[in-house]
């Protein structure tokens, strides 16, 4: 697209990409923020994100972003929610597509024109810049939905884990307790889980199965889609 020029008869806007990304700590949500290194707000925390280059495409935007911002590099983000107050960006008409994505957690940096990179428990959050907070209640919403008919896990635990990861995972999601024997049952009848190696015969009964994920059922079960109800 270089050399081509553009006239439009009427304004229009910027467009920008935003990045919502969570990880798992084993015990709670973790949400990755950048401190911003520029005006305006400059000093304050905020989502991943920049303006979108005249050839790239929302997604494309947002994982180059992250990757510049964070040092993270992202296989896949999903769109949730176009974002378009009026005035919701000080510097002038600004559109941002919001994403999110599910990651494991790993060391991160700022980068670009961040100052700094950080994850952050979700009862730990400082005051975000621009409308990054409603951001981050539609994002948290958005997930609270999803784990309710898609399974989630894959992205989020390690390769091998105990079925009381996956249960302290879909509790800091949901923010509720489950009944231990209810959620296990429920869990197991999903036909996703596969035991990751044999109980040694010797083993006491509170030694706790590890399981991995069946990825072919994950992936199956992830198109198909359920409803999960405790």
């Amino acid at each position: 697209m270089e050399g081509k020029k553009y006239c439009y008869k009427y304004p229009h806007p910027a467009v920008t990409s935003d990045c919502v990304i969570f990880g798992f700590d084993g015990l709670a949500i973790k949400v990755l923020l950048i401190q911003r290194g520029i005006e305006p707000y400059k000093g304050k925390w905020a989502f991943p994100g920049g303006f979108m280059q005249i050839d790239e495409t929302a997604e494309e935007c947002a994982k180059r972003e992250l990757e510049e911002e964070t040092g993270l590099k992202a296989s896949s983000v999903e769109q949730f929610y176009t974002f378009s107050d009026v005035n919701r960006d000080p510097r002038e008409r600004v559109i941002t597509v919001a994403h999110y994505a599910l990651v494991r957690l790993s060391e991160v940096k700022g980068g670009d024109d961040a100052m700094s990179a950080k994850w952050f428990a979700m009862n730990e959050i400082p005051s975000l810049a621009f409308d990054h907070d409603r951001i981050l209640r539609m994002a948290v919403n958005r997930l609270k939905e999803r784990i309710c008919f898609e399974p989630i896990g894959f992205e989020l635990l390690p390769e091998i884990f105990t079925m009381s990861a996956l249960q302290n995972l879909y509790e800091a999601i949901l923010e509720i307790k489950f009944d231990r024997r209810n959620f296990y049952n429920k869990m197991l009848k999903l036909g996703i889980l596969s035991e990751a190696e044999a109980r040694p015969k010797d083993a006491s009964r509170r030694t706790p199965t590890k399981y991995r994920f069946n990825a072919k059922k994950y992936a199956e079960l992830k198109q198909k889609g359920f409803r999960l109800e405790f």
